[in-house]
């Protein structure tokens, strides 16, 4: 029935341009890179309820975060076991069911958002569209290592550098929908209005009894720039809409992509180019290939591993929470810059939001760039500069950001900010020379399935990454929290927040206690400790760097009683 999407129907004929199939791999790429986006996500879906500020029963973020997380796993899972199935089918009909999974993905988590079921959100979007993420990825990557074997590092920097673009597109588009369908909830009067006696704290749920009815409720700035008492359930986030056109949006511009999709045909090599055996030698690229059944006997595979499996925690540790973890370190001490919108061409842009498109640029910058410097530099440097780079970096954040906080001002804020955009560089860069990097070590007739296979690295790091940072920065600002508290007097805690210290760790569970707000209610001279909920991560993530460092030294050309005769 689909034999016309198979891969003996899709074989180039002589003569075509081979760089007519790099746009559509780009293509196919920019729409699952939107998933480096999520963060623009997490502040509504935590505000789902309460729309204008977390209520009781809204996600927290390390909830939302989490969502995320397995759809990075699943995307590892399905590409390792796709790999097969794509040498075997094609990269067309594995393009077009990537589609069918990320679009319908998005629909099924629109309904869980509706529903208000967060097992839907995450069958949904991080299950289903989780599975469409890996075949989408893989489907282009061997496709263009055949059609560029003079450049493969460029090649796949080609393909990949979309999905690291995908934000920079998905981050505005985002962004602009939920600000659309944004309605905001019922506007109950202000919080100096209501009698003590009116306002009760239930479970570290705030509820007012207006005209006999009780009403739970969240506090928030109004218009007038006073405190707003809005009641919960009303009024509209945005999500929902957003995540339904977004599906539609995707599974459209997919299905084109891999219509255009073409293989080379057997033995095609371009015009003119034969390979260079001693520059090979020198960048230890083998000419012998690697069967499939043999790669997971040899110790260059858990290596290689190893290798994308550190790099990659480190830095989607913090794509998962870009927009939150700006927000959290610095709106406190420069609150007119974060808080800001910035005009951008016809689009007046959240300045955290901004980030987020800043992110996703020298993420893509950084897959072309860095993979086509590999060609150049050979895979096992490229590989030692993101190590050692990196671990120098991640080490310089908490620096920067304690720097801001005790002397606030744009400079730590804008070092900050080119410290992470050359980390997203390296981040890109690795999923970009990986491929290429497979390619040399176990040649390229199985690169596809070898590589689908490593990157079930990317599937625990997309667990790993965002587990270590949200729990370790989650515990911080529960320490943060209560030093705070302990400052306070407890008249004062009670008035505000209408329960006495004892109720500290439901009124932060409730989202009703931030450091934000106790920090207002804190004595004169008291530090912010915002800076520092991210410190142990930051550290931990450079550790991390310097194993990876020790695994990517330890490669070494594959044994020749492993190559296929």
């Amino acid at each position: 029935m689909f034999r016309f999407l198979c891969k003996d129907r899709i074989v180039a004929p002589p003569g075509f341009n081979r760089w007519l199939v790099p746009p559509a791999a780009i293509a196919m790429h920019l729409c699952i890179g939107s998933v480096y986006a999520w963060s623009i996500f997490e502040p509504a879906l935590t505000r789902v309820r309460g729309v204008v500020a977390p209520a009781a029963g809204d996600w927290s973020t390390q909830q939302v975060t989490w969502v995320f997380s397995v759809a990075i796993l699943c995307l590892g899972v399905s590409a390792a076991f796709a790999g097969q199935w794509l040498e075997r089918v094609g990269p067309r009909l594995v393009g077009i069911v990537a589609a069918c999974c990320w679009g319908g993905g998005f629909l099924i988590g629109s309904a869980g958002i509706a529903l208000h079921q967060l097992w839907l959100l995450y069958f949904g979007y991080g299950v289903i569209g989780g599975c469409g993420l890996g075949l989408a990825y893989v489907s282009p990557v061997s496709m263009l290592i055949r059609w560029f074997p003079d450049h493969r590092g460029m090649a796949t920097g080609m393909a990949i550098m979309g999905f690291g673009g995908g934000a920079f597109i998905g981050a505005p588009l985002k962004e602009w929908l939920l600000a659309h369908l944004y309605r905001a909830p019922a506007d109950l009067g202000l919080v100096s209005s209501f009698v003590a006696d009116a306002v009760q704290n239930v479970g570290g749920a705030l509820n007012v009894l207006v005209n006999h009815t009780l009403f739970q409720v969240v506090s928030a700035l109004g218009p007038d720039k006073l405190q707003h008492f809005y009641q919960v359930d009303t009024g509209n986030i945005g999500a929902v809409g957003t995540f339904i056109a977004l599906g539609v949006l995707y599974f459209l511009v997919m299905v084109v992509a891999a219509f255009m999709y073409r293989v080379p045909a057997e033995g095609w090599k371009p015009a003119g180019w034969t390979p260079d055996a001693s520059t090979a030698r020198h960048k230890m690229i083998s000419n012998n290939d690697v069967h499939i059944d043999r790669v997971m006997r040899t110790a260059q595979f858990y290596l290689l591993w190893i290798v994308l499996c550190f790099n990659v925690t480190a830095g989607i540790s913090i794509i998962s929470v870009a927009k939150t973890m700006m927000k959290e370190l610095f709106s406190t001490a420069l609150p007119g810059i974060v808080n800001a919108k910035v005009n951008l061409l016809f689009f007046a842009i959240p300045f955290t939001a901004l980030y987020v498109q800043a992110v996703s640029l020298f993420n893509m910058l950084g897959r072309f760039g860095w993979a086509s410097i590999s060609d150049h530099l050979g895979r096992k440097r490229t590989y030692l500069a993101f190590f050692v780079l990196g671990a120098i970096l991640y080490l310089s954040v908490p620096y920067w950001a304690k720097i801001v906080s005790s002397h606030p001002s744009p400079l730590p804020l804008i070092c900050f900010y080119a410290v992470t955009m050359i980390i997203f560089t390296m981040y890109g860069g690795s999923f970009a020379t990986m491929p290429a990097y497979v390619a040399d070590i176990f040649g390229t007739r199985y690169v596809g399935v070898i590589y689908g296979r490593i990157l079930t690295a990317w599937s625990a790091a997309g667990v790993l990454g965002p587990w270590l940072l949200t729990t370790m920065s989650a515990r911080a600002i529960n320490r943060a929290c209560a030093d705070l508290a302990s400052r306070i007097d407890p008249a004062i805690f009670r008035s505000v927040f209408h329960a006495g210290k004892d109720q500290l760790p439901s009124l932060i569970s409730a989202h009703t206690v931030t450091i934000a707000k106790l920090m207002a209610l804190s004595p004169q001279g008291t530090s912010d400790p915002s800076a520092s909920v991210y410190n142990a991560p930051m550290f931990l993530m450079a550790g991390l760097l310097v194993l990876g460092l020790i695994a990517n030294a330890l490669i070494r050309p594959v044994d020749a009683k492993h190559h296929m005769t």
